[in-house]
């Protein structure tokens, strides 16, 4: 495990130096700004307060949001699997398969990162009327028990407020985030192991684009569907589709049992993580590492 952890050092030697990150979590503060706005305008027009994590649950309680933040992730997975100067030497001092696992524990850590950046930059956006408390703010029994909500497409639902308290919430969000953000960064890897560099780019987009367009009037359309059998159409969407799934909207809450609950989409993407670990494993037996020009 030492030879493991010493791997996933290497990998962030140098990090926060590097212009790609940095420029990254530059577009993820803009996103924020840009996502957030919905609430600080409901904030400053009604002079009302927020419950501190708020923010961070509207502006990523819709498939939309989530996909856009995730779609940041791209750039920085780019250059996966991570090539340091002491990569060779690593190699040679143990095996491929401790070296490829030093790679899914540095892309388990990034993602990590970048999901709290994505928290604690919503949080700050929104900092001067917020309050730490565990209790719904007026702001959110606005959006939830009127029209206003839906006028500005902020997923705050009585349901919520009424089932879980905003920090548990919070959690439960952050992390279905974290797992789609996740397993849009091993398909970037497996992408880049058997295609080339770049080429995992176009699978995580691909990846992206699946969960976007399994929109319901398109599914509707394919099989041919009435508008009375729209729920049926919404609930395998939200079973087959990943982005649904990362949409906290999308469960059960208690009150539907055919939608996933939190917990059956986490074991989704589980396995969605397995498999895409054990296609990184056998092609790692395999493939050809080239330094300077030349292939080992």
């Amino acid at each position: 495990m030492k030879q493991v952890l010493g791997i996933v050092h290497y990998n962030f030697f140098g990090y926060f130096r590097n212009p790609k990150v940095i420029f990254t979590f530059l577009l993820e503060f803009v996103l924020s700004f840009l996502l957030t706005g919905r609430i600080m305008v409901v904030m400053e027009n009604y002079d009302t307060p927020v419950q501190a994590v708020e923010p961070f649950l509207w502006t990523f309680g819709d498939g939309t949001a989530v996909l856009l933040s995730s779609l940041l992730l791209l750039l920085l997975f780019s250059d996966l699997p991570k090539m340091t100067p002491v990569t060779p030497y690593q190699l040679i001092r143990t095996t491929k398969k401790k070296w490829l696992l030093g790679q899914f524990i540095y892309i388990i850590l990034v993602t990590a990162l970048y999901t709290v950046l994505m928290l604690l930059f919503t949080s700050v956006l929104c900092m001067k009327d917020s309050y730490p408390g565990n209790l719904w703010s007026e702001t959110a029994a606005m959006l939830g028990y009127s029209e206003l909500g839906k006028n500005l497409q902020v997923p705050s639902t009585v349901r919520v407020m009424e089932s879980i308290s905003p920090y548990g919430c919070m959690l439960q969000v952050f992390l279905l985030l974290f797992c789609y953000s996740l397993t849009l960064g091993f398909v970037i890897l497996v992408g880049n192991l058997y295609k080339g560099k770049t080429k995992g780019m176009v699978f995580g987009l691909l990846y992206s684009v699946f969960g976007f367009l399994l929109e319901p009037s398109v599914v509707a359309a394919i099989l041919h569907k009435e508008k009375y059998e729209m729920y049926q159409v919404n609930v395998l969407i939200c079973w087959i589709s990943p982005l649904n799934q990362a949409v906290y909207g999308k469960h059960n809450f208690g009150y539907d049992p055919l939608l996933p609950t939190i917990w059956q989409s986490c074991m989704f993407f589980a396995g969605i993580l397995f498999v895409l670990m054990v296609l990184a494993l056998r092609k790692m037996k395999k493939y050809p590492f080239e330094f300077l020009g030349e292939k080992t």
